[in-house]
């Protein structure tokens, strides 16, 4: 929903905002595109979830503006990040909003977009490699396969008591495919879990919680349905993490990138 506050903009806008996906942390992944926007912004406005490496591509004349939310804790609300990058756009050429992922799944960028767009900041995309796709990968752990699954499914564990609708479905998404991919999930797996196994999950499924996924400092969990919760509480497993729902998951083995830290 657009933000009324922010229709008041100034008419005259010079500078244009890029909406940039930076990936899940491995610089390698980054589009040229976005490399490229880096090299040359005035500006960059950017999350938590960007990795040293992909902010040290940036031009070194630009303004870096961190704006990151982890956990509840807000370096600014959505709303003055929003409203930032329009008094930028008033004065600066190239502003680079720089997000972890890709900027449209689960990255709150179509809010950003409207609310630019309403006020008539001129706005392009930059996809990015989503991490639900990226740190399965990493791990050796592919989301389709046609002996496991043909179907997958993006999911977040982290809703906003403000959001269209109260909650996931969680028995649905349980029958909905045979890979889930959870974003934001690992603190809320307690009240996640039994819902999918009250769908008929089997409580033998596997389970990959993945941290960190496709950088350095990797961490991969290995566990099943039933065992999780108390696994993530023995390890002190923590976010960010991916997890992934399924039997590919039983196909981690066969290839590791990098040396990830695991725990089974």
């Amino acid at each position: 929903m657009i933000d009324p506050s922010l229709r008041d903009a100034p008419p005259a806008v010079l500078g244009t905002v890029y909406l940039v996906g930076a990936g899940p942390g491995d610089p390698g992944l980054l589009t040229l595109k976005g490399r490229d926007l880096l090299q040359t912004a005035d500006v960059v406005v950017y999350d938590a979830l960007v990795s040293e490496p992909i902010l040290a591509m940036a031009n070194p004349s630009a303004k870096l503006i961190d704006v990151g939310k982890r956990s509840g804790r807000h370096t600014l609300p959505q709303s003055e990040t929003t409203r930032l990058l329009i008094d930028l756009a008033q004065d600066t050429a190239v502003i680079v909003r720089l997000k972890g992922g890709d900027p449209f799944v689960f990255g709150r960028g179509g809010e950003e977009m409207e609310d630019l767009v309403a006020a008539g900041v001129h706005v392009e995309v930059v996809p990015g490699v989503t991490s639900g796709i990226a740190a399965p990968a990493y791990s050796g752990i592919p989301l389709t396969h046609r002996a496991h699954s043909s179907s997958a499914i993006f999911v977040t564990g982290h809703e906003e008591g403000d959001k269209y609708r109260p909650s996931v479905d969680w028995q649905a998404i349980a029958k909905a495919a045979e890979t889930i991919v959870i974003y934001m999930g690992v603190h809320t797996l307690p009240q996640i879990v039994p819902q999918l196994l009250a769908a008929g999950k089997d409580p033998a499924t596997p389970i990959a919680l993945i941290r960190w996924g496709t950088r350095p400092n990797s961490e991969t969990l290995i566990a099943t349905l039933e065992t999780v919760v108390d696994r993530v509480q023995e390890t002190g497993f923590s976010a960010p993490a991916i997890a992934t729902i399924g039997t590919v998951v039983n196909l981690h083995r066969l290839h590791v990138h990098g040396t990830p830290v695991h725990f089974t």
